[in-house]
């Protein structure tokens, strides 16, 4: 199938105005490969220190060249999705084994959950967590002893970080290693049902806790499409999963092989065979571009608009978002998983998943078909599915047809002919909507603002029976710069309320929404952001904005509003408590949501 027109002419512009970044970073990941296998370098005493604690493997790496696995783990038994992680090392280090290899844990990195933290002070901290996971994976490889490395890691800002982190070691090949989905609970329409009804007093916290408890019930991935599987989604099409990985689930027989196999991979891929397949051949311009078209296509979490240009930027490759707008132009959309359906990702996969999804796309020509993977050369690989044969993980030719068509789509029969995720522009700044669970009644709002600085302000306002016209809720000083821009997720159930009472509503925001943002539109990582002087600082109660998702337009109809003095407000509460006095050097250096909302420069 020929290539989209419009793929390609995104595809040469991010290459074009990538150019200046890009080369320098490649000639310094061509020095590092020069060196060859990391320690060899090392003097006796280095290489001592690197072996000591290495057990039975101790002398294969004093006296061999056998290949040595770098494990860079975000294992902690908090995170339900990342309690699988406990037993991987032990897994590698045995399919190193059986391969002549060695496999060492290199080092941890933290992974906090945003479902815990959601409305409280610990949210202030999580977008940072994710350039403290990068950095946590440059330490932990900064000994140079690994030919290759393998990631374990799955949530929200932990695989951004750690891809980000594995390009500043872009010499080295890097298998990012998944946990896979909890098995289904209750429904999440069912969970998102009584969120509303605590949020309306209609029933009370045990009813709410039964509830939850259902929802989140094991190890494993939460089962809807937000962040955390939209990166799982993102590490299949970008080639850095074995194929058909992603919704294996935890602590059965075939996520372990694929673990094992993951690891003999990596090791296949070192400079020391003939396979040498370094992270930055993989994650170059069409990666990215394929990985966009993912997100569109699915109707993935928005938070992923943040972290692809902050991954990107690591490799010397420049996103701006009018590229997602333009790609999601002409990528339909051809799944529907909760919140933008009933379905959950178990579903998902069963209908024929990620596989089924990256052959219609290929067939579309809507997806680069000649990248590197660490599956080979060609995504053609990824529409295959693991199978395990008297014990033995085998692939084979996936399904070409949905399974269920109400989850997945034909190409030729799309939910919707282009993304689920709309850019919007206009004289209240640049800002995002996911669309996909939008009904298409409700992507137009114009309406009075009412302005709050805290989320908790919404709330107190909601309970007192303020918030009951057509209003557009505007929550700002929500930014990367004024408290880490932290997720307002737990404003959805008041909106979704508002919104069911048949009030015309929206949220307007330079903070971020969960990777569930859901059926209310919601224009967030509005940028410039009100700390930084944005128009959204100017804003007063009473006037009116137009949020159009259809057109992409963000605009103050009330004139004379730019003309006064934008508000300052009162920051100081953010500054400490739980951590964040910690930050304090992130927030005064961190760039524009616009631009990736990293400290690594802009």
């Amino acid at each position: 199938m020929t290539l989209n027109a419009t793929i390609k002419t995104v595809t040469d512009r991010i290459i074009a105005r990538s150019e200046n970044a890009r080369g320098p970073y490649l000639e310094r990941m061509a020095a590092a490969k020069s060196k060859g296998p990391n320690r060899g370098h090392l003097s006796c005493s280095g290489q001592a220190h690197a072996y000591a604690g290495a057990g039975e493997d101790q002398g294969t790496l004093a006296t061999t060249d056998a290949g040595s696995l770098g494990i860079v783990t975000a294992y902690n038994d908090m995170l339900s999705a990342h309690q699988p992680f406990e037993r991987y090392p032990q897994l590698i280090r045995d399919a190193a084994r059986s391969m002549g290899g060695v496999a060492q844990v290199a080092g941890g990195v933290p992974a906090m959950c945003d479902g815990v933290t959601q409305g409280e002070a610990g949210m202030e901290l999580s977008l940072f967590s994710r350039d403290v996971i990068a950095m946590a994976t440059g330490v932990s490889l900064s000994h140079n002893t690994y030919d290759a490395a393998v990631f374990l890691g799955v949530c929200d800002k932990i695989v951004p970080g750690l891809v980000i982190g594995a390009q500043a070691f872009g010499h080295l090949p890097a298998v990012f290693i998944p946990a896979g989905p909890m098995t289904s609970g209750i429904s999440n329409d069912d969970k998102a049902k009584v969120r509303q009804q605590f949020a309306a007093g209609e029933v009370g916290r045990d009813a709410l806790m039964k509830s939850e408890m259902a929802a989140y019930h094991g190890p494993g991935t939460c089962t809807f499409y937000g962040t955390a599987n939209t990166n799982q989604m993102l590490m299949e099409f970008m080639g850095l999963h074995l194929p058909g990985s992603s919704f294996v689930t935890p602590n059965t027989g075939l996520r372990d092989k694929l673990t094992e196999e993951a690891a003999k991979r990596a090791l296949s891929l070192s400079a020391l065979g003939n396979n040498y397949t370094p992270v930055c051949d993989i994650l170059d311009e069409k990666a990215f571009v394929n990985g966009i078209v993912g997100l569109m296509a699915t109707g993935g979490s928005t938070n992923l608009l943040i972290h692809l240009l902050a991954m990107a930027r690591m490799g010397g490759i420049i996103l701006d978002w009018e590229d997602f707008a333009d790609l999601s132009g002409v990528v339909p959309l051809l799944a529907r998983v909760y919140p933008n359906g009933l379905a959950d990702v178990n579903h998902f996969h069963a209908a024929g998943g990620l596989g089924y999804l990256i052959g219609e796309l290929l067939k579309g020509g809507l997806l680069h078909p000649d990248t590197k993977t660490i599956a080979g050369e060609g995504l053609e690989n990824y529409t295959s599915e693991p199978f395990l044969n008297d014990g033995e993980l085998e692939w084979r030719k996936g399904t070409d047809v949905s399974l269920n068509e109400a989850i997945v789509r034909p190409i030729t029969e799309p939910f919707q002919a282009n993304g689920g995720l709309s850019h919007m522009t206009g004289n209240l700044g640049t800002g995002v909507m996911k669309i996909s669970a939008v009904a298409e009644e409700h992507r137009i709002v114009e309406a009075p603002v009412r302005v709050f600085h805290d989320q908790e302000e919404v709330k107190v306002a909601f309970k007192a029976g303020e918030l009951t016209e057509d209003v557009i809720v505007v929550v700002r000083f929500q930014g990367p710069k004024s408290n880490g821009m932290p997720e307002l997720h737990s404003l959805t159930p008041m909106l979704a309320i508002m919104q069911g009472r048949g009030q015309k509503t929206a949220l307007v925001t330079d903070g971020r929404m969960s990777g569930a943002s859901g059926k209310v539109p919601a224009a967030i990582h509005v940028s410039p952001e009100a700390l930084d002087g944005g128009p959204i600082a100017y804003l007063q109660d009473g006037d009116v904005v137009r949020v159009d998702a259809t057109t992409g337009i963000l605009e103050i109809l009330t004139e004379g509003v730019l003309d006064r003095e934008p508000v300052v407000a009162d920051l100081s509460g953010n500054e400490a408590g739980v951590g964040r006095e910690l930050f304090k050097a992130f927030r005064a250096s961190v760039g524009p949501a616009a631009s990736g909302a990293s400290v690594f420069g802009d």
